[in-house]
């Protein structure tokens, strides 16, 4: 895979927009919109460990690259152990090309080199070579704009999280243009990943720590593609739940270490022990291990001999748990192919304006429909707690005519500040006042399961018609399945197994109960299902029995008695 043509920042003058984008970011003083955050100093350790980047090496006929140095934790570990490498080797060699650190945040670069240059000085280095060493190992500039030369032996670092909101739209444009992993909704991380795996040499690791998304949702397509046409992922650390950073963060990171080489089997690690006492020492054993390329059920590492195939998410968990996943996917449709539609309900950009209790909003009937919320399901059934939503579209989906219903424009005009100032209001001016999805009618009045988005287990809640689904809430209607049935399906451990596999975790262990990953779901078609077990499944479901939800869901799957003794054990 070739490097992307890229282009150097002292020729962005003749792209004035891009240029301010990239001096902006520059500049900032918010950690949080650039992404920054830091990474427990046995955690960098660990991963240069990972990597094979160790002083016992000659490290310095080797090339490292640090793409985005921060606070320096990565690149200071990284030169001390390249400084007692070169002086146990007997010195002699030239250590410019060893390293290459780059930074964009400009008073960040400039207090990490002055912590380098104190490293430099306490390992005895001249001013003059200091200074020399120091102009070319740090490089202050954008890592998907700057050109960098030659291959890289050690790609290592925490890349930055920063969503393509917080990017100026000039230069996210040109990112997109050299990074074709920028997909979707995909972060920063993701082109940043794109770009290290190709200034890797062959036989060159990557170790990085970074949100778990990219290997599981859709914007990772693209970059699992490129992983899997010219790379082995060799180990793969989760670190759910675990205090890998500095402060803390809402999506848990991984550590993925990949070599430009053959694609092969997978090394996987669970939860390492940071932030115990004895934490560097057990690292290092854990590296050894992952390093060694065997799996070792004393250190709680096993094999995956295949993480996952092109764009598809990959599937880390334990082999049994993989076998019983892919035997299901094999014999039984996915949700939506068993006569399923599962879908979202609206986002209204406005909600002050749009959401109100259904007494209070003064528009006309026909343009408000109770709305369910996560608070009206928190119980296991619906609540209602009085809200409605105000709908501007007509049952043909044209939206309303604001002559037709004063009352309507009236409201809106009320309140046309915060909906005229929406993103999808100044798209399209002339429908200022839509929402941003689009509200059928007569969804509301159509019996349905519901699912909030995040949660430690399945909880799925029959809606026997009446109510409009919030955004935060997931639907499933069927013109086949009997709901309450399918609703003791989805509510099985069975169906979150599907789930889990797909899902990235959140902390505390909760799953993303999305629609990409509620599509993951097999299911059997409806016309399958015998009489009895479609009973006992509907009764499972209304008396929100979950033990039985499972046992009448194992034997649905056709589990053998040691499949639904392990998964109901899980």
């Amino acid at each position: 895979m070739p490097p992307p043509l890229l282009i150097d920042q002292p020729s962005l003058q003749g792209f004035c927009p891009i240029a301010d984008a990239v001096d902006t970011l520059a500049s900032q003083t918010d950690a949080d919109g650039r992404g920054a955050v830091n990474t427990r100093p046995e955690v960098v350790e660990f991963m240069l460990d990972l990597a094979g980047y160790t002083a016992c090496q000659p490290l310095h006929r080797m090339r490292l690259l640090e793409p985005s140095f921060g606070g320096g934790a990565f690149v200071l570990a990284a030169v001390g152990r390249l400084l007692r490498a070169f002086k146990a080797a007997g010195g002699g060699a030239d250590l410019a090309d060893c390293i290459r650190a780059v930074e964009l945040h400009r008073s960040t670069f400039h207090a990490t080199r002055q912590k380098v240059d104190a490293l430099l000085r306490a390992h005895g280095l001249a001013d003059a070579e200091r200074a020399r060493l120091l102009s070319v190992w740090l490089v202050s500039g954008d890592f998907l704009l700057h050109p960098l030369s030659g291959r890289f032996d050690v790609v290592v670092g925490n890349p930055p999280y920063v969503r393509q909101e917080l990017i100026a739209s000039a230069l996210l444009c040109q990112y997109r243009k050299l990074y074709a992993t920028l997909f979707d909704r995909a972060d920063l991380y993701v082109p940043f990943i794109e770009r290290s795996l190709a200034l890797l040499a062959n036989g060159g690791q990557l170790a990085f720590i970074c949100a778990d998304r990219w290997t599981k949702n859709t914007y990772g397509g693209p970059l699992r593609a490129v992983v899997s046409a010219g790379f082995h992922v060799r180990a793969y650390v989760d670190m759910t739940d675990t205090p890998a950073f500095e402060s803390d963060v809402v999506a848990y990171p991984a550590i993925t270490l990949i070599e430009r080489a053959k694609a092969g089997a997978t090394l996987v690690a669970q939860r390492p022990g940071v932030g115990a006492a004895d934490a560097l020492a057990r690292l290092a054993q854990l590296a050894g291990v992952l390093r060694a390329g065997q799996p070792s059920p004393a250190h709680g590492v096993s094999l995956v001999e295949c993480v996952g195939t092109g764009s598809q998410p990959w599937v880390l968990g334990s082999s049994s748990q993989r076998a019983l996943l892919r035997r299901l996917e094999a014999q039984f449709p996915a949700l939506e192919d068993a006569g399923c539609k599962v879908g979202i309900g609206v986002a209204t950009g406005a909600d002050k304006a749009f959401i109100a209790p259904m007494a209070a909003l003064d528009v006309e009937p026909s343009r408000k429909l109770p709305l369910a919320t996560t608070k009206d399901i928190a119980s296991g059934t619906v609540q209602w707690t009085g809200l409605g939503v105000v709908n501007p579209f007509e049952d043909d989906g044209k939206l309303a005519d604001l002559a037709l219903y004063p009352r309507l424009r009236a409201h809106l005009e009320r309140h046309r500040q915060a909906i005229a100032g929406r993103h999808v209001a100044k798209k399209n001016p002339a429908n200022w006042y839509r929402t941003i999805d689009r509200i059928t009618p007569a969804l509301a009045a159509r019996p349905k399961l519901l699912i909030p988005d995040i949660k430690g287990s399945a909880h799925v809640v029959y809606e026997p018609g009446g109510l409009y689904p919030h955004h935060n809430l997931y639907y499933v209607v069927s013109q086949d399945w009997d709901l309450r049935a399918l609703q003791a399906v989805l509510l099985s451990r069975v169906a979150r197994q599907f789930v889990a596999a797909y899902s990235t975790a959140m902390r505390g262990g909760f799953l993303r109960f999305q629609a990409q990953y509620l599509r993951r779901i097999r299911l059997p078609l409806w016309a399958d299902v015998p009489p009895p077990m479609r009973a006992r499944l509907a009764h499972a479901a209304t008396t929100l029995n979950m033990a039985e939800c499972d046992q009448a869901a194992c034997e649905l799957y056709g589990l053998t008695p040691e499949e639904a003794d392990a998964l109901l054990s899980d």
